[in-house]
């Protein structure tokens, strides 16, 4: 057990704080108070994208904030409007400008975006210069199926060092999290509390589970304690979202306890196998293909 937020070391050699604070969905107007709120409260890992549109309040909380930029682990994300090789180099740097710092610490692609999979693989290319240049630490993508991994990787020359994928107990991706682990990839669990979704015909929602209630009750926690404890003993980063200052504290105060083997496996039981949201191959650019504003 640790007091303190682990480290997890990448496939390059980078480390990287293990629980973070994503803004997704966070509105502009609430996003840079979140970020304050999540840097004076010990967080050091803050994850957003160029489409959640709030990437200039997030650089504006960097900047007011009394933590060194060099301490905190900075993470976005391109929009598949803008996937290609030289349009994807021109997002960065609108993302940079928006962000207002000179380097990122992870630079992810948003959507595989099957549909049009030269652009995808022409991004990533992109996304292997800026890192040879020296202008990103590390690079990967997210919500990439294991075929799609498999293709990028055979068609690039640079192991991606994060999937981040939607990971709860309620779906947990077992395929997609040993894809990762058989190419040295690190699982980044969005949406890792779940909220409610529709699954059958009820409402549900895994803080609300008889099992992981209990466990909140064996160990005096919240239920969103348990659940983020899982991730971490899982060896996951997880980014859970709140612009409620009371929460982002909640959702940090996991290092205090560990849960059980026996433990870990009751909320392993609970996957549904039910995606909560839109299957991210059902995205493209005629649907999704919104643009990013400079």
């Amino acid at each position: 057990m640790t007091s303190q937020n682990p480290l997890l070391t990448l496939n390059n050699g980078v480390q990287m704080p293990a629980l973070g604070l994503g803004v997704y969905q966070s509105a502009p107007e609430e996003t840079t108070d979140a970020v304050l709120a999540a840097l004076n409260g010990g967080y050091r890992l803050i994850d957003t994208a160029a489409a959640y549109f709030n990437e200039r309040q997030v650089g504006e909380a960097i900047a007011r904030s009394d933590v060194d930029r060099s301490d905190i682990f900075l993470t976005t994300k391109l929009w598949i409007s803008d996937y290609g090789y030289d349009s994807a180099l021109r997002a960065f740097d609108v993302s940079l400008r928006k962000l207002g710092v000179e380097q990122l610490d992870l630079w992810l692609l948003h959507q595989p975006l099957p549909s049009d999979f030269e652009k995808t693989i022409a991004a990533y290319k992109a996304a292997e210069r800026l890192l040879a240049d020296g202008r990103v630490r590390a690079i990967g993508v997210s919500n990439q199926t294991p075929k799609e991994l498999d293709e990028l990787i055979s068609r690039t020359g640079i192991v991606p060092a994060v999937n981040q994928i939607q990971v709860h107990p309620y779906y947990s991706q077992g395929e997609w999290r040993r894809a990762n682990d058989h190419h040295g990839i690190l699982t980044q669990s969005w949406s890792p509390l779940g909220g409610s979704y529709i699954y059958g015909d009820a409402e549900t929602n895994p803080l609300e589970d008889p099992v992981v209630i209990a466990l909140a009750d064996k160990h005096a926690k919240t239920p969103a304690q348990i659940v983020l404890r899982w991730h971490l003993e899982h060896g996951f980063s997880a980014i859970p979202k709140s612009v409620k200052a009371h929460r982002i504290a909640e959702n940090f105060n996991v290092f205090d306890f560990t849960l059980e083997p026996e433990e870990v496996e009751a909320i392993d039981a609970l996957d549904t196998g039910v995606r909560g949201g839109p299957d991210p191959d059902s995205l493209n650019l005629d649907n999704y293909g919104f643009p990013i504003d400079e």
